[in-house]
């Protein structure tokens, strides 16, 4: 079997399908949803968002400094792809689409209530890569839906049915086949070897 070569292009998929709560700080708040949104680094913790120049919330994220990432699943996939092709000039999504606004501990810019997982954000630097600017964030909180804490006390992502997208189409993620570090640990009852 062989490859085909394509021209350089973006097929770095699936990719997680993010809705950025945003605001004017004035009170006109906006949701955009963003598939090239990414981790940076773990200590301190921080995100990238890569959003184009002629998107009304690139304003509100370079005027204020903040946004908000808010995680989507299979309920929210209609209102992700709703917030991607309708512009917040134009329209109020959170009214739209009955979003509940929750206040920020530490950004203007409200959570999603419907989402599983919200991160505040405050941007550390932006760099402009022709298409698109990067938008480089420190982890400001974390804030995670109650009802989807395991009988252990543990958060469990999976129960919220998140999606992804992937070149122009949304997923349901599958199930679980391992977890990290699952293909070179131990089985239970085997014996060490000797050296």
């Amino acid at each position: 079997m062989g490859k085909i070569e394509w021209k350089p292009g973006n097929m770095l998929y699936p990719l997680p399908a993010v809705m950025v709560s945003v605001t004017d700080g004035e009170g006109r708040d906006n949701i955009i949803t963003i598939a090239w949104a990414g981790t940076v680094c773990t200590n301190p913790p921080m995100v990238s968002i890569s959003v184009r120049p002629d998107r009304y919330s690139y304003g509100l994220i370079r005027k204020t400094g903040e946004f908000v990432i808010n995680l989507t699943t299979e309920k929210l996939a209609w209102a992700t792809d709703y917030c991607g092709v309708r512009s917040g000039r134009d329209v109020d999504k959170f009214g739209d689409l009955h979003l509940t606004k929750v206040p920020a501990a530490h950004v203007k810019a409200p959570l999603i209530g419907e989402s599983p997982v919200s991160i505040e954000c405050r941007v550390e630097d932006e760099m402009a890569y022709g298409s698109h600017t990067l938008f480089t964030a420190k982890v400001l909180a974390v804030h995670v839906d109650e009802s989807y804490m395991d009988e252990k006390g543990k958060f469990d992502l999976s129960l919220s049915r998140p999606i992804v997208y992937s070149h122009g189409e949304y997923y349901s993620l599958g199930k679980k086949l391992g977890t990290f570090g699952y293909s070179v640990r131990k089985k239970k009852g085997a014996k060490k070897k000797r050296r």
